[in-house]
């Protein structure tokens, strides 16, 4: 049985998560109180339902901290268990409540200063979740369109769930760093082709830029820096029962180093483990 349990900030997307979840097949279920847990997986567990999503946020805050000791409890007994959580950085998550006019669970309807209320309820919930966060693989949905957000689902729970899986995400740090980053290299310092005449308009993963980075040593010097890195540590990061690592990858505006490097690295490391490629400004227009 396989068993995506989905956690976040409210207003993180979990609704959008749930629907890529029930378009793979899986039965899903929205704001199952932490103590149901180990009944419900034992009731769908002899039925058709072999795969199944739950979310869980704030408003179960107080019997959140039995959620690891439920889920290693579930993966003794064989099931297969994805923790996910979804965040997104403050400022995106007040833009997002102000645009609904959604109360958030922990704003109190009473406060003088709304804007300061909130923003205070968000910097709760993200103390009141750190210990989830930190035991999930997390996606970052600051800046995802709805079918980014799916795209994104769909292409984790296609991974091998009993091996370790790298992503590979390219960025512009003009945007912000992603929060779901696990290790973070900055590119910005190499032979940039947005100013070569003919290279401005196309990405890294056309084959003329490809052809001008490939030409400057300091570009293959990055890419077996990061290659020698993430190949000494890839075993050790395994060991340590880690399901997923997020490796970023960050110049200037997201379209010509980072994308290359990430097509790179994730050519070299896919022959030998499973690999899944982002590119976040690329993958929004």
């Amino acid at each position: 049985m396989e068993m995506i349990l989905i956690t976040g900030r409210s207003g993180y997307g979990k609704s959008v998560a749930l629907h890529a979840l029930e378009d793979a097949g899986y039965y899903c279920v929205d704001n199952l109180p932490p103590e149901l847990l180990a009944s419900f997986i034992a009731l769908k567990r002899p039925h058709e339902a072999s795969k199944v999503a739950i979310a869980m946020d704030v408003r179960s805050a107080t019997s959140l901290p039995l959620v690891p000791q439920k889920l290693h409890q579930l993966r003794t007994e064989g099931v297969v268990v994805l923790s996910l959580f979804l965040d997104a950085n403050t400022e995106t998550l007040v833009r997002r409540f102000s645009e609904t006019r959604r109360l958030h669970p922990l704003s109190h309807n009473d406060a003088s200063d709304q804007h300061r209320a909130l923003v205070e309820a968000i910097e709760l919930e993200r103390e009141l979740l750190g210990e989830m966060r930190e035991q999930s693989h997390v996606l970052d949905t600051s800046m995802l369109r709805s079918s980014q957000l799916q795209a994104y689902v769909k292409s984790l729970i296609a991974a091998p769930a009993t091996q370790l899986t790298l992503v590979f995400q390219s960025f512009a740090f003009k945007r912000g760093v992603p929060l779901d980053a696990d290790y973070v290299f900055d590119v910005r310092m190499l032979p940039n082709p947005h100013y070569e005449t003919g290279l401005r308009e196309l990405t890294g993963q056309d084959h003329a830029v490809a052809e001008f980075l490939r030409a400057h040593s300091e570009v293959d010097d990055m890419f077996r820096h990061i290659e020698q890195f993430l190949s000494h540590w890839l075993q050790a990061l395994m060991r340590d029962h880690r399901s997923y690592v997020t490796v970023a990858i960050g110049c200037t505006g997201g379209q010509h180093r980072s994308v290359y490097l990430v097509e790179a690295l994730a050519e070299a490391f896919g022959k030998h483990w499973p690999t899944i490629k982002r590119h976040r400004e690329l993958d929004a227009r």
